[in-house]
């Protein structure tokens, strides 16, 4: 199969796990895994000067990841943040600033997204205003034909209306869990949809289609959305069909990383234009693999990834 250019962008860091440190950062997790499926991926983040940095350079090499466009800071500490999981779930506490809040947009970087087949990037990456203006500098350099995929990832208190806005306007796929989807909406003060049935008469999936399908009217250069429901699957909706899957039972160990797992899976077979359907089962898979593992960046087994790839392709 063909290999794509994927480019991830946003905050690399080290998740402090109850078990110890992991690498990680959604667009590094991303990277990481879109690598693994095959791409032709870089990771573009900023590390400070320091030993978490190294030994994040050094973590990475064990990965099949791009690692030249992974910027070095001398005045701001490689990113931290405390994760706390309970009953599976994990919750965050961020070290702020970083160094990954300066990203600079330099002409390599520019250079790479004008040729990249697809950029992945998220709010949280745009907490600081430095990294705001080059988020946006870079996808406004990408082709018009680049897949654009915003990762919704709400972490609070480091988003609001105006980042989710541009982010959205910019965007050409956005990726977000059920919890966030009304929070978007309000957010940017979108009023819900006019449903012909009552409120009680709608069920839940129905009503994140319906929101989905509001956001796809809004704003015009979104061409998907995908909203991932945890252990109850995964809704897509594009402009002209929808697609459910109710999800890939697992033995949970932690939720860290699976969220982008879906999102690299979904990339790399929209990339290569895949139906929603198989999108969907390619996404669930893999999520439900990486939530069954602890960390983000666990050990993925050849005959795992086989059995995995077959049943997605098969």
């Amino acid at each position: 199969m063909p290999k794509f250019r994927i480019l991830g962008v946003g905050e690399l860091l080290w998740d402090m796990l109850p078990a110890g440190p992991q690498l990680g950062g959604a667009p590094a997790n991303f990277s990481v895994m879109a690598a693994r499926l095959g791409d032709d991926v870089a990771l573009m983040s900023r590390l400070g000067d320091d030993s978490l940095g190294e030994l994040a350079l050094n973590r990475l090499g064990n990965f099949p990841i791009e690692r030249r466009l992974i910027q070095r800071d001398a005045g701001a500490a490689t990113g931290r943040v405390n994760v706390e999981i309970a009953e599976g779930q994990a919750s965050y506490v961020f070290e702020d600033p970083s160094a990954w809040d300066f990203l600079e947009l330099t002409e390599e970087w520019r250079s790479e997204a004008a040729r990249a087949d697809a950029i992945c990037f998220g709010t949280l990456g745009q907490r600081g205003a430095v990294s705001r203006e080059t988020i946006h500098g870079l996808l406004r350099e990408a082709r018009p034909e680049c897949m654009r995929i915003c990762d919704a990832n709400l972490r609070a208190p480091y988003f609001n209306a105006d980042i989710l806005r541009t982010s959205l306007q910019l965007a050409t796929v956005l990726k977000l869990n059920d919890a966030e989807m009304p929070q978007v909406l309000e957010l940017l003060g979108l009023p819900q949809p006019d449903f012909e049935l009552s409120q009680s008469s709608i069920s839940p999936l129905e009503r994140l289609r319906l929101d989905a399908e509001h956001m796809l009217g809004e704003f015009p250069e979104l061409t998907l959305v995908a909203v991932t429901r945890g252990e109850m699957g995964s809704l897509l909706v594009s402009r002209s069909e929808w697609h459910y899957h109710a999800g890939i039972p697992a033995q949970v160990a932690d939720t860290v990383g699976a969220g982008d797992a879906f999102n690299a899976a979904l990339t790399h077979y929209l990339l290569r234009g895949a139906s929603l359907q198989t999108l969907n089962e390619a996404g669930n898979r893999w999520g439900s693999y990486i939530a069954s593992k602890a960390g983000a960046m666990p050990e993925i087994e050849p005959s795992a990834f086989e059995e995995i790839v077959r049943a997605i392709e098969g």
